[in-house]
């Protein structure tokens, strides 16, 4: 096999020591196939012999083997937010990277230098209070009418369940609504605390089914207008209290406990500290649903000693814990991790209906301000959630949390 072929590709700063190195990957690659076009159209087919996806790159410029040569998934994904190649399926070409991970081997793994400099910017921006806040921010405050155009009308942000194959994005996120009232199993005169409020969608979902009181907390002041204002329009503001809350200032006790896909942005260095306050805010008797995003078992231990895409990007200072992680983690403070239920499936096509809102959006979200190197930022966040999902790396986790 020869090196990629970049004739008619503008820039000349690959080397072809980088592009022979990159093609010898490519030749390990065992799974799926990998259609590489230069600038001029022509193409390289690269197959293995293992069924499975089938990725197509069109290389812009060549300076994106050197950034991914150098800077891994990391510099892969940012060649990508520059325009220095493109694909019909994001999703796709990241699955097929994952899949053939091991043979790819360094060439999705940054240089030492770019490792180091990488994980120290994600430690210094730890979830303390002030980072949480400032954290929060970065990501939530980006503004309600930018959710409002690629979410569905609940507002939800975090994986719906889909019962069926014509399930829409707002039926299953109902349906995942229902499936932890189901694990809450809330009654009227019951008061439950949220850890994470969203725009509001599951308190006033949960207060309207089952006529509990709710205290739903956030640090987005964004959300938390908007969450209000929502459960004014419901009526249910009477029994739905939102509030600017961290979550390690919570002073109060509950019947029940829910938070939807937030304990990722806890930071496992505080991990003690969330689970602490979860036991000491449930009274006794009572019990906890969390919604949680988990990584598989076998990548937990150099994911945690890293920092990848999402981390630098997209949620700063965030963490997912492997199930056992965050079982033991959870032990360490005295609960017990009770029923578990896995819905990883869900959350590709959960994350394929968002990515569709956000090309069909394209225009409106150039509207707010939103640049196409944004946009291209936020398609690989998803897609790259997805290549996760799709080959098991990453899981949906639905559990219950008790006290002896």
């Amino acid at each position: 096999m020869t090196a990629p072929d970049v004739q008619g590709v503008p820039e000349t700063a690959t080397s072809p020591v980088l592009a022979g190195r990159l093609a010898m990957r490519i030749r390990e690659a065992a799974v799926g196939r990998l259609t590489l076009r230069d600038g001029h159209g022509k193409a390289q087919q690269f197959a293995g012999d293992t069924p499975g996806p089938h990725a197509e790159v069109l290389l812009h410029r060549r300076r994106a083997i050197r950034r991914m040569m150098l800077g891994g998934d990391i510099g892969l994904l940012e060649a990508y937010m520059d325009g220095d190649w493109d694909t019909p399926d994001l999703a796709a070409v990241l699955t097929w990277g994952v899949r053939n991970e091991q043979s790819l081997g360094a060439a999705l793994q940054a240089s030492f230098v770019l490792r180091q400099l990488n994980r120290l910017l994600h430690r210094r921006r730890a979830n303390t209070r002030r980072g949480s806040r400032r954290n929060i921010a970065a990501h939530y405050d980006l503004g309600n009418a930018f959710y409002r155009l690629w979410l569905d009308p609940t507002m939800t942000y975090s994986c719906g369940i889909y019962p069926e194959a014509q399930t829409t994005l707002a039926q299953a996120q109902l349906e995942k609504y229902e499936h932890m009232l189901a694990l809450l199993r809330l009654e009227p005169e019951q008061h439950l605390l949220e850890i994470g409020s969203g725009w509001g969608g599951f308190a006033i979902y949960a207060a309207q089914r089952t006529g509990c009181r709710v205290t739903s907390i956030t640090l987005s002041r964004e959300q938390l207008a908007e969450a209000q204002a929502r459960a004014e329009a419901a009526g249910v503001a009477d029994r739905v209290q939102f509030v600017y809350r961290d979550y390690r200032d919570e002073a109060g006790t509950y019947d029940r406990i829910v938070s939807i896909e937030m304990f990722e942005a806890v930071g496992e260095q505080f991990w003690g500290a969330y689970f602490s306050r979860l036991r000491r805010c449930l009274r006794p008797g009572g019990w906890a649903a969390l919604q949680v995003i988990t990584i598989d078992e076998a990548s937990f231990p150099a994911y945690r000693q890293g920092t990848d895409f999402i981390q630098r990007y997209i949620f700063p200072g965030g963490m997912l814990p492997s199930p056992s992680a965050f079982a033991e983690a959870a032990a360490a403070a005295g609960l017990r991790t009770g029923e578990r239920h896995f819905y990883g499936p869900h959350y590709d096509r959960t994350l394929g209906d968002w990515d569709r809102a956000i090309i069909a959006h394209a225009e409106a979200l150039t509207a707010l301000g939103l640049d196409d190197r944004f946009q291209r930022m936020w398609r690989a966040y998803l897609a790259y959630c997805q290549a996760g999902f799709r080959t098991g790396r990453l899981d949906l986790m639905q559990t219950v949390l008790t006290a002896p």
